[in-house]
């Protein structure tokens, strides 16, 4: 398959690839899409795209199947707050696939590259939070310091190997179809619906539409300008409890109780026995003690007149994504076991 508008989408069965691959085929793109299981096709069910096989950690996969691409949206990377060994499993992984993709599409002749960041990447001690404050301080999380130092690279080597670079930062995705998984953004609503969240974190999120931010990822290689940064996000950021309350008014057979708050040493001490029995038993804990350090009373607020005016980017308004993305989970119950 080779025209010269041809994209391809890294991490094409994941929650944004795959929205972002049926936006791209709905607006006559055509698409080659990657995965790193070639027999994970059920995403790409009814769809008229190239599905090849290749990890970001191996170069050589991607040299190859970005031959004839013309736009390469990088989507693919480690999503996971938590690991057993999160600088081998996040870090190390997403620094290498920045490095091997950059590099990759650079020797195929790609001309642009959207590469997809994340808020987790911005500075947020100035309220609200604007690409121009620069990049987060905080170096106490491994995919944060991975987003942080990995659009830093990609900037660095795109500029160095002479290709367009533009880097898009979105919130916490949820809504439309999840395609057979659920992210991490989803994973908290469906821990709200399944009353696994007893107790008031102070946790903030700023859920944004995926469809929204599929649309920001197409505009920006469009219209975005090579070399910068756009927030994809909300500008305002809802609390866990926030999401809670409108979960509980808009399905009241659900009796939700809405989370009780507790002082900050209640908190730490309630997630270090969720980190101690994560250990044991090697699933992901639903809080950790640095969750509570980073996260807790944070606001996650963003000035968002850069995509606005540069991309045309118009989200959908929070409470109606997180609504929409509530309705999905409960149309389909399955995803709640």
């Amino acid at each position: 398959m080779e025209t010269t508008n041809l994209a391809l989408v890294s991490g094409a069965n994941g929650h944004l690839g795959n929205n972002l691959v049926r936006l791209l085929l709905k607006e006559g793109i055509p698409v080659r899409a990657t995965v790193r299981n070639i027999n994970n096709t059920e995403p790409f069910k009814g769809l008229d795209c190239e599905v090849v096989q290749a990890d970001i950690i191996d170069k050589s996969s991607f040299v190859k199947a970005l031959q004839g691409v013309h736009t390469f949206y990088a989507v693919g990377a480690s999503f996971k707050l938590w690991a057993k060994d999160p600088k081998k499993e996040i870090y190390d992984v997403n620094m290498q696939g920045t490095k091997n993709t950059i590099e990759a599409a650079a020797e195929a002749g790609v001309k642009r590259i959207v590469y997809v960041s994340s808020i987790a990447a911005l500075d947020y001690t100035h309220i609200p939070t604007r690409e121009s404050n620069g990049y987060n301080p905080d170096r106490r999380d491994m995919y944060y310091n991975s987003k942080n130092d990995g659009e830093q690279l990609a900037f660095e080597l795109a500029n160095k190997l002479g290709i367009e670079l533009v880097s898009v930062m979105p919130g916490a995705m949820i809504g439309s179809e999840s395609f057979l998984s659920l992210n991490v953004s989803y994973g908290v609503l469906k821990l709200i619906i399944n009353k696994q969240i007893p107790i008031d974190t102070m946790i903030t999120l700023n859920w944004v539409d995926v469809k929204d931010v599929a649309m920001g990822c197409y505009q920006a290689a469009l219209k975005g300008r090579n070399g910068q940064r756009y927030i994809l996000a909300n500008e305002k950021c809802m609390t866990i409890t926030d999401t809670t309350k409108l979960t509980q008014q808009l399905y009241p057979e659900l009796k939700l109780k809405v989370p009780n708050a507790v002082p900050k040493c209640m908190l730490y001490t309630i997630a270090g026995l969720m980190e101690f029995m994560a250990k044991v038993s090697g699933k992901p804990p639903v809080l950790t003690t640095k969750d509570i350090a980073m996260f807790s009373g944070l606001q996650q607020d963003f000035d968002i007149s850069k995509s606005r005016r540069e991309l045309d980017f118009n989200p959908k308004p929070t409470e109606q994504a997180v609504a929409d993305a509530l309705a999905y989970l409960m149309k389909h119950k399955e995803l709640l076991k």
